[in-house]
């Protein structure tokens, strides 16, 4: 559930802030490619997604819809919606997915430096923004969970 069923629903919400249903529908679409390319929760990525889904089906709406003839609305729609979330949905497996996965791993890096350098009151200078961008219990279930169970097994 954590990694696929709560960054869709923030991936929707946010779209559907921006522009309505069709907004949440591509921004859910969109919000796919980023879970599908990652093994990690991505939060940040459903963050990212979700509403530029959103704006860009709004803007090529603005665009093209004074331009549609009567009778093709519903073709339109559900072809500017699909293409334009397939199109995005590929811009963020191959872009936005390593993005998010890379700036996840050098803050997992920080605090584990930190913490091996015995520094341990300044890796919550990392670990609360963290909680923040990724919610509170994926970085406590996800990551210090993980870590303390691998330092008792290690000692």
């Amino acid at each position: 559930m954590i990694t696929y069923l709560l960054p869709l629903l923030i991936g929707f919400t946010g779209g559907r802030i921006v522009y309505g249903l069709r907004g949440g529908v591509v921004g859910a679409t969109a919000t796919m490619g980023v879970i599908v390319g990652s093994d990690i929760p991505m939060f940040l990525g459903a963050m990212l997604m979700g509403p530029l889904g959103g704006y860009l089906i709004k803007k090529i709406d603005d665009l093209f819809q004074d331009k549609i003839r009567s009778g093709f609305e519903m073709l339109y729609n559900n072809f500017s919606a699909g293409i334009l979330g397939a199109i995005l949905a590929g811009f963020a497996l191959k872009i936005i997915g390593p993005v998010v996965y890379g700036l996840n791993q050098a803050l997992a890096a920080g605090v584990e430096f930190m913490i091996n350098a015995g520094l341990l009151p300044l890796a919550n200078i990392l670990i609360e923004p963290a909680k923040v961008l990724f919610l509170n219990n994926a970085i406590n279930h996800g990551i210090l969970s993980y870590w303390g169970g691998a330092s008792c097994r290690n000692r």
